[in-house]
């Protein structure tokens, strides 16, 4: 059985055995009791209603394509983004590989992969200019902290300590409430007036907007996610690396642009 006609069914039957069951005992209520109270035609409608809706979107869902047999969502697995100049940054500008990371600071998958896989992919890779690595953000809107959090690495991003910040914001997270923010930046040397100015302005907020509505175009809905590919004029296109991979994965990937670019 599909699953979208087997998701009906079982709303059907949630929605209608309230309605099985009162009407059994309406029949068996006995003379001189109180009857059960009985469905009214208001509430029928309402029922019906109600089921017209559910069987019209999964009936959309699947004409559009989104669900697939055994239930779960098609997984995009490539995609091509533009590349913009005011991305945070690191490795070399001419590395073969390039990789678009979309990062929240609250989320635990994406501490989890800062701490314990990216350091690796920074001495093999980054360091030895074979990876370019491009960050960008995309809050969760469950993480209430994350958006101002992206807005503090930016803002230390402009005294040239980005990576600084970044580290530092994980290694505090999920507590990132924004009245510590301005001792982390002391703690990393920032003039902190400066800092706290800039994170007044909210100057970033259109830098962040900009990353989100960039993941929303190709259907990044989580994080950690990452783009890896070969950039191609202003654009990059490439494999989608979904949530804080094994390093094993990130090596095979990379190793084969490499390969195909004859750079290893």
């Amino acid at each position: 059985m599909h699953p979208l006609k087997r998701l009906f069914e079982k709303s059907l039957a949630t929605v209608l055995l309230p309605v099985i069951l009162t009407a059994g005992l309406s029949a068996t209520v006995g003379a001189g009791e109180q009857d059960a109270p009985a469905i009214t035609h208001g509430q029928a409608d309402a029922i019906l209603d109600e089921l017209k809706t559910i069987r019209g979107l999964l009936e959309k869902i699947e004409q559009q394509g989104l669900a697939k047999p055994g239930g779960s969502p098609a997984r995009q697995t490539s995609a091509t983004l533009a590349l913009n100049e005011d991305d945070p940054v690191l490795g070399k500008a001419d590395a073969p590989v390039t990789i678009i990371e979309f990062t929240d600071f609250q989320c635990p998958y994406c501490k989890r992969f800062f701490q314990t896989t990216f350091p690796q992919l920074r001495r093999d890779y980054i360091d030895r200019g074979k990876v370019r690595w491009i960050v960008r953000d995309l809050p969760m809107a469950f993480h209430p902290e994350a958006r101002k959090a992206g807005q503090a690495a930016h803002c230390a991003g402009e005294q040239g300590k980005y990576w600084e910040m970044r580290e530092i914001l994980f290694g505090n997270s999920p507590k990132l409430e924004p009245g510590l923010l301005p001792g982390f930046a002391q703690v990393i040397g920032l003039d902190v007036a400066e800092f706290n100015a800039c994170l007044a302005s909210e100057r970033h907020l259109a830098d962040i907007d900009k990353d989100m509505q960039a993941a929303d175009s190709v259907r990044i809905t989580g994080t950690p996610t990452f783009l890896v590919g070969t950039a191609k004029g202003e654009s990059l296109n490439g494999r989608l690396i979904i949530g804080a991979q094994a390093q094993r994965v990130f090596t095979a990937e990379i190793d084969r642009l490499l390969e195909q670019n004859n750079t290893k």
